[in-house]
Formats: C-alpha cells, structure tokens, sequence
C-alpha cells in the first residue's frame, strides 16, 4: 500500500503534464498559422532587408549573377537626394492630417449613432457601408472626375453659386495645395467608416448603468466622456490610431490615381510612390525606401505601442 502512495502522481506533478499537453496543443494548432504568416510575411522581410545592403537590380537576376554588398550604400544615397527630405514630410504631414479627421470624425459618428434612433441608424450604417465598399481607385476615379479641370462638378456648382466663370477650366490637381486638398477628402471620406463602426461596437460594451450613474451624480457629457468613456476606450482607439498612422502612411493607389489625371508628380510624391517611380528593377534602392517607411512608420507609432503594452499588462 505504502509503494503504491508513493508511486502515484501529486496534484502538482498532474497539472504540470496537463499543462504541457494543453501547451504542446496549442502549439500544434498554430504551427499552420506560424508556417505562413513565416512565408508570407518573414521571408519577404528578411528578402528586402538583405537587398536594401546590395546592389540587386533586374540585370543580377537575368544574368543570374550574385549582387555585391554595399552596406549602408543604398541608404546614404537616397537620404542625401534633394527631394528626399521634401518628400518625407509631406508623407508625415499628410499621415498626421488625415489621421486626425479620421479618428475625430469616426468617433463623433460613432458617439452620433448611440443617440439617434434605430431607422437613422440603418439609414446612416447603409451609407458608411457603401463608401468603404468602394475600392480606393474606383474612389479615386470618381472624385478626380468630380474635381476635373473641364466636366468636374465642384467648378460647375461654383460658378453656379458665383454667378460667373471664375471657375471654368480650375486645375485643381495642378496645384500641390488643392491636390492634398483632394486627396485628403478621398482618404478621409473611404477611412471614416472602419472607426466609426469599431468604435460604435467598443461603445456598445461600456456599461449602460455607469454612464446613468454618472449623469444622476451630474456629471455633464464631456465629463461622462472624458471620465467613464474614453477611458474605457482607450485601447480600441489606441489599436485604431495605430491603424491608420500605417495605412495613411502606405497612401499610393489615391496619389497615383490622382497625379494620372493631372497632378504633377514632382510635387506631390508621398514615400510609396517615390518608391515605385525610383526605376524597374532597382531592388535594392526601393528596397532600402522601403526599409526607411518601416522605420519611420515604427517611430511614429512607438508611443501608441507601448502604451497599448502597458494596458495589456495592467
């Protein structure tokens, strides 16, 4: 009897193997996943980093010969260009603009829709719905039409309203002031939609008792807001800042369309597309471009990370 006792497991040593077969489990389950997200998106950073250090163009791969190292070669070249310094602050400079109708406008609609009735609100769901369906080129297309030089409807319903021809024959898209100007409108009016819709569903989840009880104490609405709200939605709208601080600055399918139908290239480059125009087959200088938007892109959102972390832990 006494050996038996002694060989059998303790409660320690069973949860210690229960563990490591829920682990082994796990593990199992996420290999598939970890095997792709690794092909698809590590072996092509790893790609690009190694050429951003070379001299890879399109003529290594048809003569099949080894591109040479040339360090950081590739990266002091493109940093000391003229243009290049101009072209990274307008990225930054349009990221930071559009970022913040984006975030302001959605939660507004957002906050709107939690207080109009259920028909307003399908009406409303209906239309944010049918603007991000749209691809951003399509967009693009349309509002570049509606902003033409010669049939646009902003230079009819303005000489419309004018009484005169002061409009006729506008270049909107010539002038890089009124072309971000466009742009902005494009990017804003196709992104509203993912945050106000993440952020109607965070609302959702806010305890309906809390926010009465805080309006029977007096609190007002910004109060309520500023006090029981945001921080409830702290990280939703962290995750949604981090979001479109990438995403805007990724912007190429709505420049390129809208340098096609007139703006000047020169003038209105963001980093993607200053990319893309470097040359066919110049890998590695497009790959240490890219390298540069990832560093910059991490810079940007290093504070929004850490403090998403932060929360995570608490």
């Amino acid at each position: 009897m006494t050996t038996l006792t002694a060989a059998r497991p303790t409660w320690e040593e069973r949860d210690r193997r229960r563990r490591r077969r829920d682990a082994l489990s796990s593990w199992i389950l996420l290999a598939p996943s970890i095997i792709m997200i690794g092909l698809m998106v590590g072996y092509p950073a790893v790609q690009m980093i190694w050429q951003s250090f070379t001299d890879y163009q399109v003529r290594h791969k048809i003569q099949g010969t080894a591109p040479e190292f040339v360090g950081l070669d590739n990266y002091i070249k493109i940093i000391t260009r003229s243009d290049f310094p101009e072209v990274v602050a307008r990225t930054v400079g349009i990221m930071l603009v559009t970022t913040a109708l984006i975030m302001v406008l959605g939660v507004l609609i957002a906050v709107l829709m939690t207080k109009i009735g259920r028909g307003m609100r399908i009406t409303m769901s209906v239309g944010l719905l049918l603007a991000w369906a749209i691809p951003p080129l399509t967009a693009s297309v349309v509002w570049g039409v509606i902003f033409d030089t010669q049939y646009g409807l902003v230079n009819w319903a303005l000489n419309s309203i004018t009484g005169t021809n002061a409009w006729h024959n506008h270049p909107w898209l010539l002038n890089p002031w009124t072309f971000f100007m466009v742009l902005t409108i494009i990017v804003v009016w196709g992104a509203i939609p993912f945050v106000a819709f993440t952020t109607y569903a965070g609302l959702g989840q806010i305890p309906r008792e809390t926010i009465e009880a805080a309006e029977i104490d007096g609190a007002g609405g910004w109060q309520r807001f500023w006090g029981i709200v945001f921080p409830a939605m702290r990280p939703v709208l962290g995750g949604l800042l981090i979001l479109q601080i990438i995403w805007n600055m990724k912007l190429f399918t709505q420049v390129y369309a809208l340098q096609s139908r007139g703006g000047i290239a020169a003038d209105t480059n963001v980093l993607p597309v200053y990319l893309f125009r470097q040359g066919i087959g110049e890998f590695g200088a497009t790959s240490a471009i890219g390298m540069l938007i990832v560093l910059i892109m991490l810079a940007i959102s290093f504070f929004n990370i850490r403090q998403l972390l932060k929360d995570d832990d608490s």
